[in-house]
């Protein structure tokens, strides 16, 4: 299954991470089926920053950590499991920090250093909706769509939907 890319661009720092707030309590309500969704923001002094959900270093190494442990108890060496332990987090946070699932950094960076310095923007991958419901959240919200890979029909009523006001 192929997920769809939205990118929505906010005229303030704090839209696009209000949106993907609104986004995940959809998620939980099973309105939505989120493969990725970070928000993008351009300080005042043009730095780009990725604002991830999850980071995959810290996963990483903690994950490591508790494998390297565990091996390193086998040893029945005192200081196996402390050493298995640092070997395990520095290679498990290396691989996650080396890691990139979901939308490739490097795009998100491009398209968000186009904006306005104190913008944001939200990128999300999209693997399944229910259109008629989400559209109905994400209503009043604002924003201009970026980029994405829907239909143009489906662009126009994410578009409206952005627009109108919330009843």
């Amino acid at each position: 299954m192929m997920a769809n890319l939205v990118v929505v661009g906010y005229d303030d720092q704090f839209k696009a991470e209000e949106v993907r707030l609104a986004l995940v309590k959809m998620q939980q309500d099973y309105l939505v089926d989120l493969e990725d969704a970070v928000v993008a923001v351009k300080t005042e002094k043009g730095k780009v920053k990725l604002h991830q959900p999850v980071s995959l270093t810290g996963t990483g190494a903690a994950y490591g950590g508790l494998w390297g442990t565990l091996i390193g108890c086998f040893f029945f060496n005192p200081f196996a499991p402390l050493i298995g332990a640092a070997v395990g987090a520095a290679t498990g946070g290396l691989s996650g920090a080396l890691s990139d699932i979901g939308i490739e950094d490097g795009f998100m960076k491009q398209i968000a250093g186009q904006l306005e310095p104190g913008r944001s923007a939200l990128f999300v991958l999209v693997r399944k909706a229910t259109p008629d419901k989400v559209l109905e959240e994400l209503k009043g919200y604002g924003g201009t769509i970026l980029q994405t890979s829907l239909t143009h029909e489906q662009e126009e009523k994410l578009q409206s939907a952005l627009d109108k006001a919330k009843s």
